[in-house]
């Protein structure tokens, strides 16, 4: 048989841990070859490619972020290749299986759950007597009837081949995420996730485990993302598999979900020790912080313990953290998630994922949607749309913080001017960003693209028009100034501000800028962009107030694509000199 799997990535850049498990494990008995796309592919092309394989049996990786895109796929495939064998398979379509079966009857056969070794046996009976009912985990049609076989034991996982060594991944390595699994299964039981179905852990050989991702890292592998649900649930694992990776990183990078909480201090004292900067990255969820939220929702929360790990992570300065909030949990309305955001983004996270409740299928909220109101969409991603305390319009409003929360925290474009208008412009966080979002919306800016000087000048427009007596807009505007040439790795040639400097007072300020910092005229020009800020930068970086005692002649010099831009203020008409690099 001619097998394929195939999926619909989010990006090109994902790769599939899914199928290449599949794919271990059904060889050498079947060849079988995986096939790779995204959902902004066009859907005649997947077709046209998959076609041109000419496969007996195609399997599709099943998801929220592609269910819809791939029912396309499917339906164009079953009256191209009428012969052809269709399975689903994936976390989508593992439950309401039956449901699944009678909306989609170009589908032959679903793969329900923990799917290698159901993968396997299907193929076994395609290839043979076809008695499916052998094939435990198994969805199949018989005489115009849908059946369901029972779920099968879990897989013991030292069974499983290596889904991580096959030669044609090799070249994309560098290129591409790498997903990678130590152990399967939640301790938890949060009620709006998946994992909390599936009750245990367990865990892969932990030399097996060290084989695997010294092969990867050997091959050229640059990000390795870990999907284990909590990587730290097993401290002595953990310990031992971050301790094996800062010893053999060679600059690969690793990102693990964590549950911080139980981070247990001597871990913590061990990373902020030993982990060079930069090559680990936390995923923290977070999700509320109202213990009335949690309790609703069984998600077991320390508060106190979680805002200790992620402040000395934050202290050590070697790991970036990635904080995840929901909004429409129950017990949680519009101004409870206000607080819930505030006191998340108080922690500083380099990134803060703001997400909203899915009502995914096989989970106790989903099964209990009716208790707290809620109405979700049909389709996937089957996103709320409301509940009793949080109605659409609250929703609506909390999508415009997402919006410019993704463009202009996450992002890093400008983290001195929104340090500033979070911290003490505004009353909260979440009112600066509620109230742009608004502003962003009105406008009609959320319809069309932006380049970077846009993203500045948007800012700027908002600020300025809401007139806010909390914020000194001349130092706000110097903050912008700053962020601005420091996102450019050469000068730039245009300012998105009105220029107020003439040419003869332009070369007055690269002399003294010049005399300042010893350089020759002509060089500083080619690599310096000057500006004046009315204040004194070098004491608002050192002290956090602003003195109108000096004026500050900034100077941002620019050293190229292997040199970041150094940033140097000269405090005009004092001796003294400050200096803050990026």
């Amino acid at each position: 048989m001619n097998v394929v799997l195939a999926t619909l990535n989010a990006k090109y850049i994902h790769t599939s841990l899914a199928l290449r498990c599949l794919k271990a494990f059904a060889e050498p008995e079947f060849k079988v070859d995986v096939a790779e796309y995204t959902i902004k592919d066009p859907p005649m092309a997947i077709v046209s490619d998959l076609y041109r394989r000419k496969p007996d049996v195609i399997g599709f990786s099943c998801y929220i972020w592609n269910i819809e895109e791939t029912i396309v796929v499917i339906d164009m495939l079953r009256k191209v290749l009428p012969e052809a064998t269709i399975v689903l398979g994936g976390p989508e379509v593992s439950y309401d299986t039956e449901e699944w079966m009678r909306r989609l009857p170009a589908v032959d056969h679903i793969v329900m759950g923990e799917g290698e070794e159901t993968f396997r046996d299907l193929l076994r009976e395609l290839a043979g007597s076809r008695k499916f009912h052998f094939a435990f985990g198994l969805a199949y049609r018989k005489n115009g009837e849908i059946v369901l076989n029972p779920g099968r034991p879990k897989l013991d996982l030292g069974t499983l081949p290596s889904p991580y060594r096959f030669a044609e991944d090799v070249p994309a390595l560098p290129n591409r995420i790498v997903y990678f699994e130590t152990s399967r299964g939640c301790p938890f039981s949060c009620q709006f996730c998946l994992s909390s179905i599936e009750v245990g852990v367990r865990y892969f050989d932990i030399d097996r485990v060290k084989a695997d991702l010294t092969y990867l890292i050997d091959s050229g592998a640059k990000l390795i993302k870990f999907v284990d649900r909590t990587f730290n649930i097993k401290r002595d694992y953990a310990l031992e598999m971050f301790r094996f990776l800062i010893e053999n990183h060679r600059g690969c990078v690793f990102q693990f979900e964590i549950t911080a909480d139980i981070m247990r201090p001597e871990v913590l004292d061990y990373l902020a020790e030993h982990a060079p900067p930069g090559i680990f990255r936390f995923e923290i969820g977070v999700q509320s912080t109202n213990d009335e939220t949690n309790l609703a929702v069984k998600r077991r929360q320390n508060w106190s313990k979680l805002v200790r790990t992620v402040t000395k992570v934050k202290e050590s300065g070697k790991i970036d953290q990635h904080l995840d909030l929901i909004a429409g949990l129950p017990h949680e309305d519009y101004d409870r998630f206000r607080q819930t955001f505030n006191d998340v983004f108080a922690l500083g996270p380099e990134e803060l994922q703001l997400g909203f409740l899915k009502m995914l299928r096989g989970t106790g909220l989903r099964i209990e949607a009716e208790k707290h109101g809620y109405v979700y969409m049909d389709r996937a991603p089957y996103e709320i749309l409301g509940n009793d305390l949080m109605p659409f319009s609250d929703l609506a409003r909390i999508k415009r913080v997402e919006d410019v929360l993704e463009k202009y925290w996450n992002a890093h474009r400008m983290d001195r001017t929104i340090s500033y208008l979070t911290g003490e412009a505004y009353p909260s966080a979440f009112d600066f960003f509620q109230k742009f979002g608004d502003y962003w919306e009105e406008k009609g800016w959320q319809r069309i693209g932006h380049q970077l000087e846009d993203l500045f000048a948007r800012l700027w427009a908002f600020l300025r028009d809401d007139a806010n007596p909390e914020m000194d807009l001349e130092l706000t505007l110097g903050l912008l100034k700053i962020d601005y040439f420091l996102q450019h790795k050469y000068k730039p040639r245009k300012v998105w501000w009105e220029e107020r400097v003439d040419k003869d007072e332009w070369a007055g300020l690269l002399r003294e800028a010049a005399a300042g910092l010893g350089m020759e005229e002509r060089e500083l020009a080619k690599r310096a962009a000057l500006e004046r800020l009315p204040f004194d930068y070098a004491v608002w970086t050192a002290e956090g107030r602003v003195s109108r005692e000096n004026e500050t002649l900034l100077v941002v010099l620019y050293g190229g694509e292997e040199a970041p831009p150094k940033l140097v203020s000269l405090a005009r008409g004092g001796s003294r000199v400050g200096r803050a690099i990026r």
